[in-house]
């Protein structure tokens, strides 16, 4: 794992007294789904998903799978993202997410590119926007976590999943073209990943 993204692992282990009491439930519940499921069938899926998968569901699918990595459960459970519209994973996250100590690497010229994602040597993931049901993602049995409220509000039901988790998050678009842009970007990146370290200590720890 690179050092500043090991490093930054290890700073949400220090913060983690800062999640509420609220969100650690949730959280908890999303763990304790993980658990049941790594436990009967080996392994378990996650799709995070925003309406536009361009920034929060692209930030947790890369976290998930980072702090998996970190917490040596990587073999148990992977993450994927996903929306309800295509568009492309949005440049100001990618800037976030470079800032933070990711590499990341573009596949084609188009306006909805693949980018590879790494973490580390020989880590990394793909990150494209895609619909949550893209054949690149799981298409049954599942954990669909929602990072915005327009898409938990939108999609009731997500066909597939054994279990839906609403974990909204405020979206940094609101902050495009203004000076707190780099800012909060990285602020979201970052509230989302010590979110998922949370959750994922707990399913490290069982």
């Amino acid at each position: 794992m690179y050092p500043k993204i090991k490093t930054q692992s290890l700073k949400f282990q220090n913060e983690l007294h800062l999640i509420s009491e609220e969100r650690q439930l949730i959280l908890k519940s999303i763990a304790d789904a993980l658990v049941t499921r790594i436990n009967s069938e080996g392994r378990a899926a996650l799709i995070y998903i925003c309406t536009h998968n361009s920034r929060r569901s692209h930030f947790g699918q890369i976290w998930a799978n980072v702090l998996a990595e970190f917490y040596e459960i990587s073999a148990s459970i992977k993450a994927f993202s996903g929306g309800t519209e295509v568009t492309a994973l949005h440049p100001n996250s990618i800037q976030a997410l470079r800032t933070l100590g990711f590499q990341i690497t573009s596949q084609g010229q188009d306006a909805n590119p693949i980018h590879t994602v790494s973490f580390g040597e020989g880590l990394s993931t793909d990150c494209f926007s895609k619909i949550y049901d893209d054949p690149s993602n799981p298409q049954n049995d599942f954990f669909a976590v929602m990072t915005c409220s327009h898409a938990d509000q939108n999609c009731p039901f997500i066909p597939g999943a054994a279990a839906r988790f609403s974990t909204p998050y405020e979206d940094p678009k609101r902050f495009d073209s203004t000076p707190q842009e780099a800012e909060k970007y990285v602020e979201r990146c970052l509230d989302i990943g010590l979110e998922i370290a949370y959750m994922l200590s707990l399913v490290s720890n069982r």
